[in-house]
């Protein structure tokens, strides 16, 4: 994977957005639970009331809260309030908010920050508490004695009265014997249960508790409806901006295998078969696209997302944090064994389908030898083989993934259930609140989903790396020839001489030289044809010339210049190549010939089809030129074919004509019509012939005999008819002594 990490480049300006709106992403996801908590606890259990710090109190009230605080906390509260009776300024604005205050004095909190809010907080809720815990032994007094600070006294004595007669000094005793059934609340909890008591005095202010409550719920629903929106959006802007880059990545990769697959000389095209060319550059590139959108989407934002939540889990609830811990840990158990068991699976996945395109597209191309030779139940029986190969570890790894889901299911359940478990016991205890828990439950959740997505990951990474491997293979390969830092020019008064010197050459791997020792000149004007038994090199010395293979030994001279020394395109515009096999591109008869020159005239593509006797079937369909031709030329007849890979050279009007074998699909008529033409047509440039027909080289001005890789002869057909045995045990094995003269 790294060594494809370069592609990235082109795009970090994308994947650092991406990035940042990963995070927003985030941050809305793991503020949701918070929201959702304040509902609970604030909007639901307390009514809607935030705080233990009324907006106003009645003056009564405030006195008897004002009985349990010290002097110093006495201070801080009421150089926050301002006292508001009949005679203040703003009377009938507050007497609106508060319809109480026509009846009595009540005081209204200044504006405060939220610092001043958190220092109030516990003050006024344990004062509150500590009234309200007097207040309800009033009520729940039997036989009209209530119980306090371990004495029995009449239900109707007003406490506070006497309270407010004793010293500073017993009065903080008091506090003090009540605030120690507050140690165990924390600040959230003392807001909480201080609540109630808080709501009773807005109602007793005339305020509309029940509206109090819904705007809470609603303003904070609101809040997480645009968080949502804001979290839906940042998941279509990553989506769209993963897309993009993965698609843009893909795009590039495809391009550079094939422009290198297009420098490819044969030997670098023999190291890789077609069919794993052909997957390399479509699926595996595929994997690698549908990684880089899942990675962004999920890989990084997962550890966020994990991250996130871990922290958010503690803040809420640091004494069930080993809740997290067992959980993450079991995951982590559960996703190296799925890595364990599957990757090497992966590895087999690739080249499976490797075989299964080999086998496909050898049977879609031999499809009429198959049906010739009835083999096709041996066909069916291969493909069926490699379909079923390929299936098994299909099946294997979706078994793994089938096994793992639903585990990590079980655990995410089960962690549910401790959590409810040991958080209702926390309830109990008054130091968790209801909401605290559910925000505790959705972030253990959100981090065994941050898990899931990553083993989702784990699956899809090795499958990809394995892809990247395989596109990494081609893109880094060694080509055997390149073009020199510093090229020659070929001699302008040499147009067409090719001399071979002293040639060897090897195929990577041989133990020893297919040809050896070849020595010959080529001259503008003439014809060179080559013959020889099969194997004996022939199509292999005609690739040294356009440099489709690069020489062991010697040098191959094309203008005075070696073929190594100059540029690939520069030499191969010289040359008009017909290969063994023809090969016809989809699109018309037309832009085949053109494929050699895109400048060529009608008039030259007409010249062209008639020189290589093709005018005759081309003038047979209506369409003429514009005739279609699909894929690989199906459409027409191995001599068609043959005619128009010559049809095309010719356009070219190259300096050098090679032709591979290039008449054996065409009848005697018509082999000997077109070499008559074709002489008159190049009997300027150098043309070069490899034959296994006599009859195809007996005018050739220099025929040259190959055995074994060696040059064994070298003259006219009528020289090497009396002197060259190989050459006569060819000529013979063909044509009658009559017909050889």
């Amino acid at each position: 994977m790294l060594k494809l990490a370069k592609y990235l480049k082109p795009y970090m300006g994308l994947l650092l957005i991406a990035i940042a709106f990963l995070f927003v992403q985030a941050i809305a996801d793991l503020s949701l639970p918070d929201y959702m908590s304040n509902i609970v606890n604030t909007g639901i259990q307390q009514g809607g009331v935030e705080n233990a710090v009324p907006e106003a109190i009645r003056q009564k009230e405030m006195n008897k809260l004002s009985l349990f605080m010290d002097e110093e906390e006495q201070n801080e509260v009421f150089k926050r309030y301002q006292l508001v009776d009949s005679k203040s300024s703003d009377y009938e604005l507050y007497l609106k908010q508060y319809p109480v205050l026509s009846q009595e004095s009540i005081y209204v909190l200044d504006e405060v920050d939220q610092a001043e809010i958190d220092l109030l907080n516990p003050i006024m809720g344990k004062a509150f508490l500590t009234v309200s815990g007097i207040e309800r032994m009033k009520s729940e007094a039997k036989d009209g004695m209530m119980d306090f600070n371990g004495q029995k006294i009449p239900a109707d004595t007003d406490l506070f009265a006497i309270l407010s007669t004793l010293p500073a000094e017993q009065r903080l005793e008091v506090k003090e014997q009540i605030n120690e059934k507050f140690t165990v609340l924390d600040d959230q909890m003392i807001i909480q249960a201080a609540a109630a008591p808080v709501k009773a005095e807005y109602e007793a202010l005339g305020m509309d508790t029940e509206k109090i409550q819904n705007k809470y719920i609603i303003n904070t629903g609101i809040i997480m409806l645009l968080i949502s929106l804001i979290s839906a959006v940042a998941i279509v802007i990553v989506g769209f901006l993963s897309s993009k880059t993965a698609a843009g990545l893909s795009r590039n990769l495809r391009r550079d295998i094939f422009q290198k697959v297009e420098n490819f000389s044969k030997t670098e095209i023999d190291q890789f078969s077609t069919a794993s060319l052909i997957t390399r550059t479509t699926n595996d590139i595929t994997q690698i696209q549908m990684l880089i959108v899942m990675m962004i989407r999920m890989v990084i934002y997962a550890p966020i997302l994990g991250v996130g939540g871990v922290i958010k889990a503690i803040d809420k609830s640091p004494s069930m944090s080993w809740i997290i811990a067992v959980a993450v840990i079991a995951l982590l158990v559960l996703i190296a064994a799925v890595f364990v068991v599957a990757l090497p699976k992966f590895k087999l996945i690739q080249k499976l389908v490797d075989r299964l395109n080999l086998v496909t597209r050898e049977n879609l191309s031999g499809m009429m030898v198959i049906r010739a030779f009835n083999t096709q139940k041996f066909e069916e029986k291969r493909f069926d083989q490699a379909n079923q190969d390929l299936t098994k570890i299909n099946l294997f790894v979706s078994r793994v993934m089938v096994v793992m889901f639903p585990t990590m299911m079980l655990i995410m359940n089960g962690v549910v259930l401790l959590i409810v478990w040991v958080g209702a016991h926390q309830i109990e205890t008054s130091s968790m609140q209801v909401g605290d828990m559910m925000a505790f439950m959705q972030y253990a959740m959100q981090i065994i989903f941050a898990f899931l997505m990553m083993s989702f990951m784990f699956i899809m990474i090795p499958r990809a790396s394995v892809s990247a491997q395989r596109i990494a293979e081609v893109l880094e390969i060694e080509e055997d020839i390149k073009d020199p830092k510093q090229p020659k020019d070929f001699i302008k008064e040499l147009k067409g001489v090719i001399e071979f010197r002293n040639v060897s050459f090897k195929y990577t791997g041989a133990e020893e030289n297919m040809l050896k020792n070849i020595s010959f000149t080529a001259l503008p004007g003439q014809t060179t044809a080559f013959i020889g038994s099969t194997g004996s090199g022939k199509t292999t010395l005609v690739n040294l010339i356009p440099r489709f293979y690069d020489v062991t030994e010697g040098q191959v001279l094309v203008d005075g210049v070696d073929v190594r020394e100059t540029t690939q395109f520069a030499l191969r515009e010289k040359i008009g190549y017909v290969p063994q096999k023809s090969s016809l591109f989809s699109g018309t008869i037309e832009s085949n010939l053109k494929y050699a020159n895109e400048e060529a005239t009608d008039k030259d593509l007409q010249q062209a089809a008639e020189i290589a006797q093709a005018m005759d079937f081309i003038v047979e369909k209506p369409e003429h030129f514009a005739r279609e031709i699909s894929q690989g030329g199906t459409n027409v007849s191995g001599g068609q074919k043959q005619r128009l890979s010559i049809a095309r050279a010719i356009v070219k009007k190259p300096d050098i004509y090679i032709f591979d074998d290039s008449f054996s699909a065409l009848d005697y008529k018509t082999d000997i019509a077109l070499r008559r033409a074709l002489k008159n047509h190049t009997e300027k440039s150098t043309v070069l012939i490899v034959a296994q027909r006599i009859s195809t080289i007996m005018n050739a001005d220099q025929i040259i005999v190959l055995d074994e890789g060696k040059v064994v002869c070298k003259g006219t057909h009528k020289e090497l008819l009396e002197k060259c045995q190989t050459y006569q045990e060819i000529a013979y094995s063909q044509l009658s002594k009559e017909e050889l003269a």
